[in-house]
């Protein structure tokens, strides 16, 4: 009985950890000079099981897209040249990286099966039928 508890409790931090090491990065220029910004993301606090929370951690990953692919967070980086692809990549990459379906299905709400593919996004056959 203890471990199927111990097992049962250990996935939802097994999940989480996969999901912390999300990142979400871009290039920007500092003084001539290309850097690379990478944002670590967690899904703390949220159940990336469910619908609710597969929408929460996507307004995370696009907030994080949206910070390195211009501003950056830092002191003398300028905004990337082409921003929107920067963050559509850096968005892709996360989806890509992170492998939850929800977080997928979320992704696909507002992305074609076409821009996934592009970005190699695994999609799942049941959502690339509907």
């Amino acid at each position: 009985m203890y471990t199927k508890t111990a097992a049962a409790s250990a996935w939802p931090l097994l999940a989480a950890a996969v999901v912390a090491c999300t990142i979400c990065a871009g290039a920007v220029s500092a003084k001539d000079h290309e850097v690379t910004v990478a944002m670590q993301v967690t899904a703390g606090g949220l159940d990336l099981k469910s619908a609710a929370g597969a929408r929460q951690f996507y307004t995370r990953l696009q907030h994080a897209a949206r910070i390195v692919c211009t501003h950056g967070m830092r002191v003398d980086l300028q905004d990337s040249p082409n921003p929107e692809v920067c963050y559509e990549k850096a968005l892709a990459d996360a989806i890509r990286a992170a492998k939850l379906p929800l977080l997928t299905q979320v992704y696909l709400e507002t992305h074609t099966l076409w821009e996934a593919a592009a970005h190699g996004i695994d999609v799942p056959a049941t959502m690339a039928a509907k």
